[in-house]
């Protein structure tokens, strides 16, 4: 299966993509053909009036995939703008879709009333998933990992499919979704992990920060005193536990003694800090081990090898859609 994936370079990365997508992709690319992309058109729809850190953001995402364990030389690792081909694909898809059917899509309501202090009445905000299909189809990607939220758009890529082959042939799959089994996490502050909100952990943190943080994380209301019982399921910990911890009796550890108060919530944070150290400190010796050198090498290599497919791609459409000059 030819599997395709990306990321907005609007900082660098947290714990929150490990979680909710890196370790998902690394374990993909073991057995699939995958090609993951900074998608830096895409950052332009809602940052189209600062983009002074742009290509740094573009480097520091790709050292964050990097570092996480995507293997240049099992994955086809790419920047977006450097592949042309998926915008003139978006131009010819951008025919097949409505003005309305856009304005239905839940993410488009969603982002515009969580960004309503910033003009997003452009049309390339609008037709941003129209762009999100020409990325997938134009590697002709049969699998889309994503989270809850996008698999509208994943559906989206599928009606463009079925209408550019009902008028020109058959060109396209029609990709399916593919969902993480684990949960996203909560920032740090119990809120939705955000940049905007300061509550992540980036990649590259130094430890004591992440100590720091973690101990001052937001715990169950209900756990006022050291000796009141609570329920895990209220506290942002646990779910940084289900992330971290990968052992049973520890986990178990964690629901019997919060429910009877047996382990005070400092005691919870410091054993999942041990777990998250054993996972983060090679992540962050990794990520600081690259030069912005390597990591030009790595996407001008990676988006070579995009190029060639995505032009492939190109030459079967415009020969199905007659555009033959």
């Amino acid at each position: 299966m030819r599997i395709l994936s990306g990321m907005r370079p609007t900082g660098k990365l947290h714990v929150g993509n490990l979680v909710g997508a890196l370790n998902n992709w690394v374990k993909l690319q073991e057995e699939h053909e995958c090609f993951y992309f900074v998608a830096d058109w895409h950052a332009l729809t809602t940052g189209y009036d600062d983009t002074k850190k742009l290509r740094s953001n573009t480097i520091e995402v790709i050292k964050g995939f990097v570092a996480s364990g995507v293997d240049p030389e099992k994955s086809v690792v790419f920047v977006q703008s450097a592949v042309k081909q998926h915008a003139e694909l978006h131009l010819i898809f951008s025919m097949l879709v409505s003005v309305g059917r856009l304005e239905r899509i839940p993410t488009y309501k969603e982002i515009k009333e969580e960004m309503n202090y910033k003009d997003l009445s452009s049309v390339g905000f609008l037709a941003y998933p129209v762009l999100q299909a020409a990325d997938i189809l134009i590697y002709m990607a049969e699998g889309v990992p994503v989270g809850e939220d996008q698999v509208c758009h994943v559906e989206l890529t599928r009606e463009i499919a079925r209408r550019f082959n009902y008028y020109y042939g058959e060109v396209f799959p029609e990709p399916q979704p593919i969902l993480s089994e684990v949960p996203r996490l909560p920032g740090l502050d119990g809120r939705k992990m955000s940049k905007s909100y300061n509550n992540i952990l980036e990649l590259d943190e130094p430890w004591e920060s992440v100590e720091k943080k973690v101990l001052k994380m937001v715990t169950d209301p209900a756990r006022k005193r050291r000796t009141d019982p609570g329920d895990p399921n209220n506290c942002p910990a646990w779910g940084y536990h289900k992330a971290f911890t990968t052992s049973q009796d520890e986990l178990n550890w964690v629901i019997e003694g919060c429910k009877t108060a047996k382990i005070g919530c400092v005691e919870c944070k410091r054993k999942l800090l041990e777990n998250m150290k054993r996972v983060l400190d090679p992540i962050r010796e990794k990520y600081n081990s690259f030069t912005d050198n390597d990591i030009m090498d790595i996407a001008i290599e990676g988006s070579r090898k995009a190029r060639e497919v995505a032009e492939e791609t190109m030459e079967k459409v415009r020969k199905a859609v007659n555009l033959l000059f």
